[in-house]
């Protein structure tokens, strides 16, 4: 029997009540100073939690890891007591809520770390993030140029991760998803072009997933592996100027590993930024190596979310820009109502700002009463 997007279905030790995932956005809304999360970040996910499962946006672990000024961070006993309101929000509508785990290597600037940043190597690619002015404001900025990590900068790294894991769970968190896309520091890791160390973590190819799986198995170790997922986006070049052409093949190494542990799951994300389609092969030679539970998430509409689960490449499907715009996107396309456009207004009240483009959009319901 296909699986339906509004079954519920089981997810670690716990049920959640369908198939359908909110997926990690950046939204830059915290209290300064300290990046704290506050009572309109959890207005905004307690709106949107008919989920079955919603993944907040990217939380750094550290203050080198963090790559977007305004991000709610997850490694001051300030962060853990803010995130409680977003996770009790979220629980007493009946949803579950994992967090994502944040570290951006080179995607930064030494503005918004305070720090120099860090990758695999000292590699800048042309790149903007989210972060202060000169006048004072916010707006995209040129990263900064990094330095190479030593082993004691990777372990302390993964150390930063096993106890960002276990500050989530002290704030109520149902799990972690570990952040290993988007050409972020363990992405960097794991691809050529950001990759040109000649030790334990450079070179061959399980050289450069070394880093990934360690922080997997550091924290696995920490929390529990039912609490454990990660993402990851071989098919997105976000962060670099070209397809690499191992990160397929190295990406099926990494599932093979990972396997035996048994995650919450593995999310891949797609068809966002630079990309190319995910091929049919891939997803197969996935599904083979990979038993467990996947998520996919990348500009899918009910149809093709349908699909993936039909045709069993996917067992749960995520879905982004369209909870921004719709807190009940689960009930209108259940019920084939029409969803409110994540149109220009919206892509502006994206990052920063107060509540308007970010608690105001109504329900259906609502909109039938205005």
């Amino acid at each position: 029997m296909t699986a339906s997007l509004f079954q519920p279905t089981q997810l670690g030790q716990f049920s959640i009540n369908n198939r359908i995932a909110m997926a990690p956005m950046t939204r830059s809304r915290t209290t300064q100073p300290g990046d704290v999360p506050n009572d309109m970040m959890a207005t905004y996910y307690g709106q949107r939690a008919t989920a079955g499962l919603i993944i907040t946006e990217g939380a750094p672990i550290s203050a080198v890891g963090r790559g977007y000024s305004l991000t709610p961070g997850i490694y001051t006993q300030a962060h853990i007591d803010g995130w409680k309101k977003t996770t009790q929000a979220i629980h007493d509508k009946g949803g579950k809520v994992f967090i994502q785990l944040w570290h951006v290597g080179r995607r930064s600037h030494e503005s918004i770390t305070g720090e120099e940043i860090v990758s695999a190597s000292a590699i800048k690619e042309a790149d903007k993030v989210f972060g202060p002015l000169p006048d004072g404001g916010f707006g995209m900025i040129e990263t900064g140029v990094p330095r190479a990590m030593s082993i004691a900068d990777i372990q302390q790294t993964i150390a930063d991760f096993v106890q960002a894991a276990k500050n989530a769970m002290e704030a109520g968190f149902d799990g972690v998803e570990i952040h290993a896309a988007h050409g972020y520091l363990l992405d960097q890791f794991m691809r050529l072009a950001s990759n040109q160390r000649d030790d334990q973590y450079g070179g061959s190819q399980e050289n450069r997933m070394r880093f990934l799986l360690e922080t997997v198995e550091a924290v696995v170790d920490a929390i529990g592996a039912d609490k454990v997922a990660i993402r990851v986006s071989p098919h997105v070049v976000e962060g670099f100027a070209d397809f690499d052409p191992e990160i397929e093949a190295l990406t099926l190494k990494v599932l093979e590993q990972l396997a035996p542990l048994n995650l919450a799951y593995l999310h891949f994300s797609e068809n966002i930024s630079k990309y190319v389609e995910a091929p049919e092969s891939f997803r197969q030679a996935a599904r083979q190596v990979y038993p467990n539970t996947i998520m996919v998430a990348g500009k899918l509409d009910k149809a093709k979310a349908e699909a993936l689960l039909s045709k069993k490449y996917a067992d749960l499907v995520a879905f982004g820009t369209p909870f921004v715009t719709n807190p009940d996107f689960v009930h209108r396309i259940e019920h084939n109502i029409a969803l409110t456009d994540f149109d220009a207004d919206a892509r502006l009240s994206l990052y920063g700002g107060d509540e308007k483009g970010y608690i105001d959009y109504p329900t259906a319901e609502e909109s039938l009463t205005v």
